[in-house]
């Protein structure tokens, strides 16, 4: 996360809020190896069957943060936080279409090998995820924010602590915090 970066993407940012389109053009070059890193790291972690590829989250997280009349970010940081958000809304979204009737969510897929074996479908996760994340928005932002950063756009724990301006063993704490409120709420759903 160079200066120079932070400073040309906060310009541009700057610029398409103005209403400047040439400036939306040349945001997309600087960020995107980010956010397909972002997208790569998040898709990794869904199980098998999921049929969304990192391209397609990073270009329709982009399409929503910059088809919008007003870039709705302030900033680099900002912008990163949006588009976390973005592609967590994209997969919940995906996986409540998914876990309806018309494509068979009540229904289990079955692989079909010498030996037939059940595989559950992804969308429960996420949407247990999705709904534990929006009580924790509400109860505590800054550990929502967390969560996004960590599961959602897949940084590291020192990426965290320099984007949310917070010591590394602060968000280290946090997390071992979060990763046990996270298990025993998920759990509580089943």
């Amino acid at each position: 996360m160079a200066e120079a970066s932070d400073r040309s993407v906060t310009q541009l940012i700057e610029a398409a809020q103005a209403g400047d389109r040439e400036a939306v053009a040349q945001l997309l070059p600087l960020v995107y190896a980010e956010l397909r890193k972002l997208a790569h790291a998040r898709i990794s972690r869904q199980p098998p069957g999921q049929t969304l590829e990192a391209t397609e989250l990073v270009h329709e997280a982009y399409l929503r943060l910059v088809g919008k009349t007003v870039l709705p970010v302030e900033s680099r940081k900002h912008f990163f936080f949006a588009a976390a958000r973005a592609m967590r809304d994209i997969l919940v979204e995906r996986a409540r279409s998914k876990a309806g009737p018309k494509r068979g969510g009540d229904r289990r897929r079955v692989q079909l090998t010498d030996g037939v074996a059940f595989v559950e479908p992804a969308a429960p996760e996420v949407l247990a995820l999705h709904e534990a994340l929006e009580d924790l928005e509400k109860e505590d932002p800054l550990h929502a924010q967390i969560v996004h950063l960590r599961y959602f756009a897949g940084m590291s724990m020192s990426e965290i602590a320099e984007v949310l301006g917070l010591s590394e063993r602060s968000v280290h704490r946090h997390w071992r915090f979060l990763k046990a409120w996270l298990k025993s709420r998920l759990e509580e759903q089943e």
